[in-house]
């Protein structure tokens, strides 16, 4: 099993692992994260093993500041403006690859773009002290749900992996929000920590939707952050044996005979809601219901990212092709 440290005792133990092209699993302020060397074909390839993640997924590579995010990826103003925004923080940009920039192939799925983020915390600290940028995905099973505490990970991953380090539940409790410029345009290409609307009062541009061609980033497949139960979205009505995700004051009928019952923000705080919701989810799973019917959640502010992530937990197992 995988040995768990503190944040305050690991920063050295994690270290080796990722200088040796192994991969340790990190607290960041999104999910926790599987974190390998980017540089390293070992390293992202045992990520991808751990996970059991299709090839084809690109992943996020992690950056400390913005002289190493400039060694990996060609910026342009508008990207710079929101790095300027919003890093560190849950946010990624796409961005093309800057020639030579040692990045594995593996990273991009053999895309000519990479997705950068700066996160905060300790996997700063960690990718500052290694020199290089790490390779994170959610650290979880690929397809499943996203880990939110360290026992969570050690929970899934645990017999695959050496390292989990605890730094206790995540504060977004959301995959970073994904954005792509386009010339003088912005596509939001997966919703997620950051609701839309900040970023569009930050700086001034509409965040467009749709017209993705494929895979462009992580988070885009159409069936992910799935439980082992049936998913079942808009619930007015609690069916017998079902258990029940809710939202706000207002419940679904018969829901006092759910087989569970959880509330994602009784208040109807969206925020909180979403640092609640891959937790919540993993409970229910845990209460041996067949399905989780979810109450349903307005799609403003962070509404977006949460209905995102329950969509995509609600598609159909087997299909494995990217979001349309």
């Amino acid at each position: 099993m995988a040995e768990i440290l503190a944040v305050d005792e690991a920063l050295e133990r994690a270290l080796a692992l990722l200088q040796g092209g192994d991969v340790v699993a990190i607290p960041t302020e999104t999910v926790y994260g599987l974190a390998g060397d980017a540089t390293n074909g070992i390293g992202v390839a045992r990520i991808f093993e751990a996970k059991g993640r299709p090839r084809f997924n690109p992943l996020i590579a992690h950056v400390a500041d913005m002289v190493m995010a400039e060694r990996i990826a060609i910026f342009d103003p508008l990207s710079r403006k929101l790095a300027q925004a919003f890093w560190p923080g849950p946010l990624t940009l796409v961005l093309p690859q800057r020639p030579g920039n040692g990045i594995h192939p593996l990273v991009a799925a053999g895309l000519d773009t990479i997705a950068l983020r700066m996160p905060r915390g300790f996997g700063g600290d960690l990718i500052a002290k290694l020199g290089r940028p790490l390779a994170a995905p959610s650290a979880n099973s690929s397809g499943k749900i996203s880990a939110t505490t360290a026992q969570a990970v050690a929970a899934d991953l645990g017999t695959r992996i050496k390292l989990v380090v605890d730094g206790g539940a995540t504060p977004v409790g959301l995959e970073s929000t994904i954005v792509k410029a386009e010339g003088g345009s912005l596509r939001l290409l997966r919703p997620g920590g950051f609701a839309a609307e900040e970023i569009e009062a930050a700086i001034g541009v509409k965040l467009l939707r749709g017209g993705a061609a494929g895979i462009e980033a992580p988070g885009m497949l159409a069936s992910h952050y799935a439980p082992g139960a049936g998913v079942r979205l808009n619930a007015g009505t609690v069916g017998e044996g079902e258990a029940l995700l809710a939202f706000g004051d207002q419940r679904a009928e018969g829901w006092r005979d759910a087989a569970a019952f959880l509330n994602l923000s009784e208040a109807g705080d969206l925020r909180e809601a979403a640092s609640n919701l891959f937790a919540y989810m993993q409970e229910l799973d845990r209460s041996g219901a067949r399905t989780i019917a979810v109450e349903t959640i307005p799609f403003d502010g962070l509404g977006e990212a949460i209905n995102d992530r329950l969509s995509r937990a609600a598609a159909p197992r087997d299909n494995v092709q990217p979001a349309p």
